[in-house]
């Protein structure tokens, strides 16, 4: 049976990990607020996200398996976003300078209904970083359209001194777990 496979993402790392999975599917970016409700954990967010994305296109294709994901940084308690300028990008990368700190995608499958949220966790380790590295780097203009203001298939794996876990999962899709959670979820929801 073939069955038609939605990414709800716009991002190009994503789409470019789905294609070493699937030979087919459709790119459809869903366009949701993304804003976490009160109360709820701060490292739930990306699941909560990635459900978010993942319901909003099921709505419109409930026939099609829609995968939605979402990722974030997280150090001393607090999820690092995408920096806005250089000031935020050189803030991030100062305090992600020396120490490790927590990846979290969150990702979603939707079909006829149905669905099914996983999160995967990666550990990262920075080296220290010099403020003219940090500089050097910004310059590049690779911080601003990732979370944490770095991106470890770039320049920014000349920051990373080492990873526990997945480094799919760093660039924004454990694509190797969710080949299997895939295949998990289709063999139980399909007739």
């Amino acid at each position: 049976m073939s069955i038609r496979v939605i990414l709800a993402s716009a991002s190009p790392r994503r789409r470019e990990l789905l294609a070493l999975a699937l030979d087919e599917f459709d790119i459809l970016p869903a366009d949701i607020e993304e804003n976490l409700p009160e109360g709820l954990e701060l490292t739930q967010g990306p699941a909560y996200l990635a459900a978010q994305k993942a319901r909003f296109l099921a709505d419109q294709h409930p026939d099609a398996l829609v995968i939605g994901c979402d990722t974030g940084v997280f150090i001393d308690g607090q999820m690092l976003g995408k920096p806005k300028d250089a000031e935020q990008a050189q803030s991030m990368l100062e305090e992600l300078s020396g120490r490790v700190h927590q990846v979290i995608t969150g990702c979603c499958l939707c079909l006829e209904g149905r669905e099914h949220i996983f999160q995967e966790e990666t550990w990262v380790e920075f080296y220290p970083l010099y403020k003219e590295e940090i500089a050097s780097y910004i310059a590049t203009g690779e911080p601003f359209d990732k979370a944490g203001g770095y991106g470890i298939q770039g320049k920014g794996a000349l920051l990373i001194r080492g990873i526990q876990g997945d480094y799919y999962n760093v660039m924004g899709l454990p694509i190797a777990r969710l080949t299997r959670e895939i295949g998990r979820f289709l063999l139980e929801n399909l007739d």
